[in-house]
């Protein structure tokens, strides 16, 4: 679990940061007329917002790949 929590630290805490911007929204901002579908239900923009904070942090991470630098790139 450690393991999984380490490599997506970025996308967790993105998710967190966002979840809490999207309840801050509806909260000040929001629907007066109730029509909007995101901002005026408090459920339905902390999930929106959660998923939005999590995929723009989630660019943030850095992918470990490995090259071959000794220009042999045949299969073995």
């Amino acid at each position: 679990m450690k393991k999984f929590a380490k490599k997506h630290l970025f996308t967790i805490i993105g998710i967190a940061v966002g979840a809490v911007a999207g309840f801050f929204y509806w909260k000040f901002v929001g629907c007066s007329t109730g029509s909007c579908a995101i901002t005026s239900n408090p459920f339905n923009s902390t999930l929106y917002g959660a998923a939005m904070g999590g995929l723009l942090l989630s660019t943030f991470k850095k992918d470990k790949k490995e090259y071959d630098v000794s220009g042999d790139n045949k299969q073995r």
